[in-house]
């Protein structure tokens, strides 16, 4: 709802089938090699990639705990893969699309595994990332600023004195008010189980998700106020809650709550600077995918090197804790390092996919396609202007009078 609210009406069917197939051909991939890349014990299991748990099944003695983390991952992956499709919506081939939705799992699954993965390089370093402020938000912005930029900005997009407008604000609302609430389910499930302690911090995040929220919001409306002479833009307002969401995710359960609130405030002060520079550098990004993921994943993972405190109860924190709790500069840096390598993996891995893509089928549909609209073109969706439907209406009258 949120990416078919801000682009034009003839592509916001493209769009929402675009996050179908994520699913569908992102689910495929996720269960016949992403879980098991990511999560795999087999021989051959190294610090880099995971081996076995292809084609995901088990017994009835594990299925407990294997499917439950499976469901909760398959989420993750696909919406890592999700945040492309709205950042080159309105240009992107259908069919295209559909291959890079099944094959952008590898991208993902390997970051998760280093990340969440008994095995994992990063993990072993001590790095702190609770619902997937890398792996997730990280990959997703990097890919989406990778793809933006390789297939192109829309067709007049940057010409003089034409701005881009959001085709359904309510639509594009009501998508921010779902992934808010959506977002209690990552966070506060990210603590998997409410057994013992874990129900203390699975109330901790949720918390600390919505202060964070909060602090996003009424960044973003001062920062509206005052940028755009009394006005209260909506897309301000969304991509500075979401970007808030998103910088909280990586130390939610281990914030207090005034943290939270200073750690959303400036994710969404960077979100709402970063949109107009996009603008200026010329990258189309109709949904703000870029400034909310790519950005505010940024600050997340700097923000656990400074505010985390230390945990007693689950070790959540790996015995570490930030700058500002315990004057230690070794957190900080394992953070930093995970942003590196992780933003450099999705950068090389997304391009090099889709140069691979392109190469079979162009990536970019054709110029009189993109015209006439994704949804007519790809989905035989028609849609009508005021005076077509006024037109059909009266033809229509007149035949049943007939």
């Amino acid at each position: 709802m949120l990416e078919s609210g801000c682009v034009t009406r003839k592509n916001a069917i493209n769009v929402l089938m675009k996050n179908v197939v994520d699913m569908v051909f992102g689910g495929l991939s996720y269960w016949m090699f992403g879980y098991g890349m990511s999560y795999g014990t087999s021989k051959g299991t190294n610090p880099v990639f995971a081996v076995g748990n292809y084609f995901v099944d088990t017994s009835e003695v594990n299925m407990g705990y294997l499917y439950t983390t499976y469901i909760f991952q398959l989420s993750f992956a696909s919406t890592a893969t999700t945040i492309v499709s709205g950042a080159v919506a309105e240009r992107f081939n259908f069919s295209a699309y559909c291959i890079y939705s099944f094959l952008n799992t590898f991208i993902y699954c390997l970051p998760a595994g280093w990340i969440w993965g008994d095995h994992g390089f990063l993990n072993h370093l001590g790095v702190v990332d609770i619902a997937g402020c890398c792996p997730v938000h990280l990959v997703g912005g990097a890919s989406a600023l990778v793809a933006t930029i390789m297939v192109g900005p829309r067709e007049g997009r940057f010409d003089e004195n034409k701005k881009h407008m959001i085709n359904s604000p309510i639509n594009a609302m009501l998508g921010m008010f779902i992934l808010w609430w959506g977002w209690l389910g990552f966070n506060c499930g990210s603590t998997f189980g409410v057994t013992g302690a874990k129900w203390k911090y699975a109330s901790r995040s949720a918390i600390t998700t919505l202060t964070a929220s909060i602090g996003g919001g009424l960044t973003s409306l001062i920062y509206s106020f005052f940028r755009f002479r009394k006005k209260f833009l909506i897309p301000n307002l969304i991509n500075g809650i979401l970007s808030a969401l998103v910088a909280v995710t990586a130390g939610c359960v281990l914030y207090n709550p005034w943290e939270a609130f200073l750690i959303g405030s400036i994710s969404s002060l960077l979100t709402n600077f970063s949109m107009p520079a996009l603008d200026i550098l010329q990258i189309d990004d109709p949904v703000g995918a870029i400034p909310v993921h790519f950005v505010g994943s940024i600050w997340g993972m700097i923000a656990v090197g400074l505010f985390l405190e230390e945990d007693s109860l689950l070790s959540l924190s790996k015995g570490e804790a930030g700058i500002f709790q315990k004057a230690d500069f070794h957190l900080l840096g394992v953070q930093s390092l995970s942003l590196i390598v992780v933003g450099a993996w999705s950068v090389l891995t997304t391009y090099t996919l889709l140069q691979i893509i392109n190469l079979l089928i162009p990536l970019r549909i054709k110029k009189e396609d993109e015209e006439v609209g994704a949804d007519v073109v790809e989905h035989n969706i028609k849609h009508y202007t005021s005076m077509q439907t006024r037109q059909f209406s009266s033809t229509t009258s007149l035949n049943i009078e007939s």
